[in-house]
Formats: structure tokens, C-alpha cells, sequence
């Protein structure tokens, strides 16, 4: 049985913005899902709202990983979706799946300061949405009363290498869980 995707928005503008929106995303969904106690977060001003993010050393580390590697994806077009899964420690199950279609905005003869860009009024109208769309979801999700954790799905349009292993992934890359609680 397939966990249900509890929301879809998609994310459309420059590799830095889409990813760095994914990581106060992650972050919001660690905090409003439970994952960690709320003590392991600060509250950060960032897109005009007040966004939680992990004070957690290791977390902040792994989610720093995904990001990184992230960040170069997209800044070659390779990534359409990230899924964020809150899976179960034991068993394994996916609880729940979070999913973001992504729409990167891509122009290979200019750099990120000449491409085509939305006024930042717009994008930030367009993040505080996205936020308030993973907030109001979690209004209606059962509480998570067993130990889990996450992992982070990136999925792209073609066979890449995983850095640090060597693996070919297919068109679909999965991070390694991080341990929580």
C-alpha cells in the first residue's frame, strides 16, 4: 500500500530559490509532523513569515548534503520532483510523502543574473503559499505517535551518479534516512 502524497504544489523559478525554499520546506515539515521536538528548532525570519529550522547538528548536517548535491541538479535542469517521506523506524512503512513538482527555470547560454526572473514580490507571494499550503495539511494528518524518520527522494529526467558512492541511480535518487527521536 502506497502512502498518500499529502501535497503537490509545484515550484518553478531559479535553482538557488527552488532549493533553498526545499530546505525551510523540510525543515517545516520536521517541525509540524513531530519528527523532532519542537526545542530542536529557532524560529527564522525568511519570505516575510517566521519559518522553524533544525538547531540539531547532524540534521542540519545531512539536510546541508541533500542541498548541496541538490543545488547542482538543478542548476542543470535535472530534477522535476522532490518528495520528502516520513517513514516509520520500525517498520519501515512510509507514513506519509510529500511531494513538490519542480519547474526549474533553465537558460544555458546566460548565467542565473541574465536569465528571465520573476519580480521577488512575486516569488516570495508564491513561497508563502506553498508554506501555509504544508502548514494547513498538517490540520488534517493523524498525529505520528511511533518513532520515524525521513528521507528525501530527488527525481530527475536521467541516469545520474550518486556523489561519495559512485552508484548509478536511475531517474530516481534516494538519500539515506536520517535518525530521529
Amino acid at each position: 500500500m502506497e502512502a498518500p502524497t499529502r501535497s503537490t504544489p509545484a515550484s518553478q523559478g531559479s535553482a538557488k530559490i527552488v532549493s533553498e525554499f526545499f530546505e525551510y520546506s523540510i525543515n517545516t515539515i520536521l517541525y509540524q509532523r513531530g519528527i523532532y521536538p519542537p526545542e530542536d528548532f529557532k524560529i527564522v525570519k525568511k519570505y516575510g513569515l517566521n519559518m522553524l529550522v533544525t538547531t540539531d547538528d547532524d540534521v542540519k548536517r545531512y539536510i546541508k548534503r541533500i542541498m548541496k548535491q541538490l543545488h547542482s541538479w538543478m542548476g542543470q535542469g535535472k530534477v522535476n520532483k522532490l518528495v520528502v517521506c516520513i517513514v516509520s523506524k520500525e517498520t519501515m512503512d512510509t507514513l506519509e510523502r510529500w511531494q513538490f513538482d519542480v519547474d526549474i527555470l533553465v537558460n544555458p547560454s546566460a548565467t542565473e543574473e541574465t536569465a528571465p526572473a520573476k519580480e521577488e514580490s512575486e516569488i516570495i507571494k508564491e513561497i508563502q503559499s506553498l508554506v501555509r499550503q504544508i502548514t494547513a495539511s498538517v490540520t488534517f494528518l493523524p498525529e505520528i505517535t511511533n518513532k520515524a524518520t525521513f528521507n528525501v527522494l530527488v527525481y530527475t529526467d536521467r541516469v545520474e551518479t550518486c556523489p561519495g558512492t559512485g552508484k548509478t541511480l536511475m531517474p530516481e535518487m534516494s538519500r539515506t534516512q536520517k535518525q530521529s527521536r
